[in-house]
């Protein structure tokens, strides 16, 4: 198994960040159509990505403007990552009036790093923009290949 790590800059402080990975309304000004969130150890953590493409899960740990991890994995029939198989960690570090987030996801099988990576890159794209006030728009999913099996991106496009 293999993992994937990135770290951004965010303008924004950790709590404003932290409210747009676990409060529903907020995760889906940057991430999913429909969104099922309840952020405490044993929670569930759905997504339904680009209005197509289903995953799931459940929170592992959440600790306030801190940190958050959550199992995951697509709810797609016959797809390879099943509901819940891998891990996602996301640090916030606060910097100054900026956060620095850092995500990991473990546990991918190795051929589906280059996917899920292009997926995080296009979603965390969308989180700073949402968090610096902009408008990303309508998620139409991050438009990284594998939609027979939903192994595009961290939601699944």
């Amino acid at each position: 198994m293999a993992e994937f790590e990135r770290e951004i800059m965010v303008n924004a402080s950790p709590a404003t960040v932290f409210e747009f990975l676990t409060v529903p309304e907020k995760h889906l000004e940057w991430m999913g159509t429909e969104v099922e969130l309840d952020p405490r150890p044993g929670g569930i953590y759905r997504v339904l990505m680009g209005g197509r493409l289903q995953n799931a899960g459940e929170f592992v740990e959440v600790v306030p403007n801190e940190r958050v991890v959550y199992t995951f994995g697509w709810d797609v029939p016959d797809h390879p990552i099943l509901a819940g198989s891998t891990t996602v960690e996301i640090t916030l570090t606060p910097e100054g009036d900026k956060t620095r987030l850092r995500v990991v996801h473990k546990g991918l099988p190795s051929d589906a790093v280059v996917d899920h990576a292009r997926g995080w890159d296009h979603y965390l794209g969308r989180l700073v923009v949402v968090t610096d006030g902009g408008d990303p728009g309508a998620d139409v999913g991050s438009g990284a290949d594998g939609a027979e099996h939903g192994d595009g991106d961290p939601g699944g496009d």
